[in-house]
């Protein structure tokens, strides 16, 4: 993978989008055979690039998270007016790893799997047994156009594994910490830029009975996603570099050190609130986004879809991008954590693998991905889906500005993802939370589960440059 920060923004409608990370390891040319499933063969032509027959059953399943998957059902039903004879069995799941990875053994795996959630599959221990996914974004879309012409540049990297395109990530996610607009207002607080100045607004933010940050169980690596992202912006590259190549002791970088001790005392000082470790997730966000128990909530621009209905009336939401250490960070403060998520794969041997690249090609239609916008007031990565005024979304348009200040300094990584490494870091982010362990000792517990990935063998690596 190339160099991560340098990307160039879009624009669509006035609302600036990210392109993704450019990337050193090639897309691979052109797909694979689809059907390899043993599953009945259609023709091919350019309504039916795959060659997926008019009969029998598409199985997806996705990740029911801040998304939900409705979105899915959307696509597939505007299919079904090109397929009469297929049927589309659109199902959720919470727990993707724990549910697939035995029909991935079994050799019958869905045809279409949204990847994502905390209980994800690494892509590395699947990707010989998907499908190379080039041939999608060489198809045609519903309205007869390249989709590869439709996308912003370089949406190829995040899914790209030693240059096979084994997943296309769907949706442009920014990081960033999110607040309520009205609640900072009222009381005359600024988001913090650095973190001593998010510990000063924490002692302010306790003289009124409310916390800085709050968190629940499932989602207690949130905080390492902010960790990580103020280390990059503090020290650059080499931070991201020694990271993704799971490097002996990456986690003792001084500016991942320098974080954590600035955690540690947010921590020690009762800025956090109590209870996180026993608390499901959406329920520790509802403390935030109604009850506003908190100032401040690290996560992906999904947040405000997933707490719609849990959102006090004129929250105004809005995000700022995580904190520098201190104010000369290799990289700006405005400088962001940005990219596309929601993974989506097609098992080799499903038994309809062209019926689920069918499928993914009329999610990157313009119906479909403009359903999605503005459904669950977040872009995809088809360009020209959200007008200027982000369909009246303050989350929506506060995307907007971060990417524009941004400018180039735009930044991600995949090494969690991709080698399934979430499910074990929970563990300590939890613990270090409930200020039952020190930074040392998450520094310990994480460069554990990293040094065990690292000596695994049986585990392909991706050389990160």
């Amino acid at each position: 993978m190339d160099r991560r920060s340098v990307l160039r923004l879009a624009f669509a409608g006035g609302v600036a989008l990210p392109a993704l990370a450019l990337t050193g390891c090639a897309t691979g040319g052109g797909g694979s055979e689809t059907n390899t499933g043993g599953g009945a063969a259609g023709e091919k032509s350019e309504k039916n690039p795959f060659g997926m027959a008019d009969s029998g059953t598409v199985e997806a399943v996705i990740f029911n998270g801040g998304y939900g998957f409705d979105y899915v059902t959307f696509a597939a039903d505007v299919a079904k007016k090109n397929h009469s004879g297929v049927t589309f069995d659109v199902k959720p799941s919470t727990q993707i790893a724990q549910e697939l990875q035995p029909r991935f053994v079994g050799g019958n795996p869905p045809d279409l799997i949204d990847n994502s959630g905390a209980n994800q599959i690494g892509l590395t221990t699947i990707a010989e047994q998907l499908e190379d996914l080039s041939d999608v974004f060489e198809a045609k879309n519903l309205e007869g156009t390249t989709i590869k012409d439709t996308l912003y540049p370089g949406v190829e990297a995040p899914g790209t594994l030693n240059g096979k395109l084994v997943a296309i990530n769907y949706v442009q996610t920014v990081y960033a910490l999110w607040y309520s607009g009205s609640l900072f207002e009222q009381n005359g607080w600024t988001v913090p830029k650095t973190w001593d100045e998010a510990i000063a607004l924490g002692a302010q933010a306790k003289s009124k009975g409310k916390f800085l940050f709050l968190w629940g169980k499932e989602a207690a690596t949130y905080y390492q996603t902010l960790a990580i992202a103020s280390a990059i912006k503090e020290g650059g590259d080499e931070v991201r570099l020694a990271l993704e190549n799971l490097e002996e002791k990456c986690w003792s970088n001084p500016a991942v050190q320098g974080v954590f001790k600035a955690m540690e005392t947010v921590i020690k000082n009762g800025y956090v609130k109590p209870g996180g470790g026993g608390t499901q997730f959406t329920a520790a966000q509802a403390q935030w986004s109604n009850g506003q128990e908190a100032l401040l909530y690290p996560s992906g621009s999904w947040i405000e879809n997933e707490m719609k209905d849990q959102t006090k009336d004129g929250f105004k939401m809005m995000g700022a991008p995580e904190f520098t250490l201190t104010g000369n960070s290799k990289m700006p403060y405005e400088a962001l954590h940005a990219a596309a998520g929601e993974p989506f794969i097609v098992p080799s041997k499903s038994k309809n693998p062209a019926g689920g690249k069918e499928l993914l090609r009329v999610m990157l239609s313009k119906e479909a991905a403009t359903n999605f916008a503005k459904t669950k007031l977040a872009p995809t990565i088809v360009k020209d889906t959200v007008p200027a005024d982000g369909f009246g979304s303050t989350a929506l348009q506060s995307q907007s500005k971060m990417l524009s200040d941004a400018g180039d300094n735009v930044f991600t990584w995949k090494f969690v993802d991709n080698y399934g490494m979430n499910q074990d870091m929970l563990v300590p982010w939890n613990a270090f939370l409930s200020g039952q362990i020190d930074a040392a000792r998450l520094t310990t517990q994480l460069q554990g589960i990293t040094d065990k990935v690292r000596n695994d063998p049986q585990v392909k690596k991706e050389k990160v440059s």
